[in-house]
């Protein structure tokens, strides 16, 4: 990738900047990016390129094609946004109240865009590329739902490739790694029904609030005394509801949160363990309690093949000082890992500078890294479908 290809880039950056602060002031959550789709669907007709919209409910795939190549490659970003009261002083912060592009799908989409924008005039490639949008990556089953509906089987890919920013490190900088790179990623909820009381007359209850208390505890354990030293795992409760008065026990409680690992035995194994433990608890206060267990991510593992060979299109665009290949897997997840079960693919981190972290209502997307995802999007295209192949 050479100069002249982010020169030409640039020429166009003005228009997709436009584009990514549009989304941006009208964030919409997951299954519900109509808009989003929308104007994704109409650039890429706008580009010359093939679309097929309400793939997964609201997601989008750009069909180019060039050359009688055969090989074909699919690069993916998502749309959706989060349920964060945005409190950013920009001028085009969201205008929905309650939902903020808080983690940067905004500039995702708008890189990918920018993509299909690239190649659609360049066509420096022999073969078939699919641009993927996808919905709901934020924990409603996006990338489910376009497996679904068939997504690799109407548009196959030899390999995948996704892409997300980074807060903190430099714009026009990359990290990737092989192998597990994020964790797989479960919701649970307790329900807990006991007997209310006055709160005077605590001997008359089946206290749910010391169930709650008892099993919040007790599920750290799990951890530390079920699964191995050599594995990671993590559980989180991050929500107890319950009670509406100060003078009255309650008749139930409920509990929410989340459970992370690296692989999908450990996740197994912590389920099995939090169902006999959730409900022994509260067997032993007198109380019943359930526990409803659901598998929102699968970890995300990366191809040693397709991780190198994107680490090496970023090291042809910025200099391989400015790629970390061997960075750290993360403990977050995203759902572009069950894409990954399925077709051979690389993800890679994007430097989005000294921003504020994700999921941050200060959280603001870097229009100046725009360019660099384009061009890396480009770059990894031309790779895989090289012009002088024959197939």
């Amino acid at each position: 990738m050479t100069d002249e290809t982010l020169d030409r880039i640039a020429a166009f950056h003005p228009e997709l900047t436009d584009i990514r602060r549009d989304i941006h002031a009208h964030p919409e959550l997951g299954l519900e990016e109509h808009r989003t789709a929308d104007i994704v669907a109409r650039k890429l007709e706008e580009w010359g390129i093939e679309v097929h919209r309400g793939v997964g409910v609201t997601g989008v795939v750009g069909v180019l094609r060039n050359g009688n190549g055969q090989a074909s490659v699919g690069l993916r970003a998502d749309m959706d946004a989060l349920p964060v009261t945005e409190i950013t002083d920009v001028p085009y912060a969201s205008q929905n109240p309650g939902r903020m592009h808080a983690c940067g799908h905004d500039g995702h989409t708008t890189m990918l865009l920018g993509a299909a924008k690239y190649l659609a005039e360049t066509r420096n490639f022999n073969g078939t590329v699919n641009f993927i949008f996808q919905p709901a990556e934020e924990g409603t089953g996006g990338a489910l739902a376009m497996l679904k509906d068939k997504l690799f089987e109407r548009f196959p890919c030899d390999a995948i490739y996704g892409m997300h920013n980074r807060p903190g490190m430099p714009v026009g900088s990359f990290n990737l790694g092989s192998g597990v790179r994020s964790a797989g990623g479960a919701f649970f909820d307790i329900s807990i029904t006991g007997k209310g009381a006055h709160g005077a007359r605590p001997e008359q209850s089946i206290d749910p609030v010391l169930v709650a208390c008892h099993i919040g505890t007790a599920l750290q354990s799990i951890v530390s005394r079920n699964i191995s030293p050599n594995d990671t795992g993590v559980i989180s409760v991050t929500r107890i509801l319950t009670g509406d008065a100060y003078n009255v026990i309650p008749q139930s409680a409920t509990m929410s949160g989340t459970v992370r690992t690296m692989k999908r035995e450990t996740m197994t194994l912590i389920e099995t363990n939090m169902r006999r433990m959730v409900e022994s608890v509260a067997a032993g206060f007198g109380a019943e309690a359930s526990l409803d267990f659901r598998l929102i991510f699968a970890p995300m593992v990366a191809a040693d093949d397709e991780a190198r060979l994107l680490g090496d299109a970023a090291a042809e665009l910025v200099g391989e000082d400015k790629v970390r290949r061997d960075a750290p897997a993360g403990m977050g997840s995203e759902d572009f890992s069950f894409m990954l079960e399925q077709v051979p693919g690389a993800h890679i981190g994007i430097g989005n500078g000294p921003s504020a972290a994700l999921h941050n209502h200060l959280y603001n997307f870097n229009d100046e890294a725009i360019p660099y995802g384009v061009a890396l999007w480009a770059k990894i295209t031309e790779k895989k479908l090289p012009k002088g192949a024959v197939d």
